[in-house]
């Protein structure tokens, strides 16, 4: 599910989170996702195979195309305590599979 979280002298936190509900990343997911990134006052990128979104756009995330089974990239740049706490809500959000079946 998780993978691992570093930060660098950037001030740059990640997280690789795995997609795991059966639809994706359509549309309500990205919400989900757009939610809970909006809570971190920095910058927040998602990263699929080298292409790289804002992950406070709904539409970005979309255009991800992010199946099942996906591995992405959550980035946090900006103060990293508030950085961490949005990771972990990310964290649980993919575990959560979205609420989904």
């Amino acid at each position: 599910m998780t993978a691992s979280k570093t930060s660098d002298s950037s001030g740059t936190l990640e997280k690789d989170l795995v997609v795991q509900n059966k639809m994706g990343i359509h549309a309500r997911p990205a919400a989900m996702i757009v939610r809970v990134a909006n809570t971190y006052s920095g910058d927040v990128w998602v990263e699929k195979d080298d292409e790289q979104v804002n992950g406070k756009s709904i539409m970005g995330l979309m255009m991800l195309a992010a199946g099942r089974g996906s591995k992405l990239t959550i980035k946090a740049e900006g103060p990293s305590e508030e950085g961490l706490k949005m990771l972990e809500e990310m964290a649980a959000l993919f575990e959560r599979r979205f609420e989904e079946a």
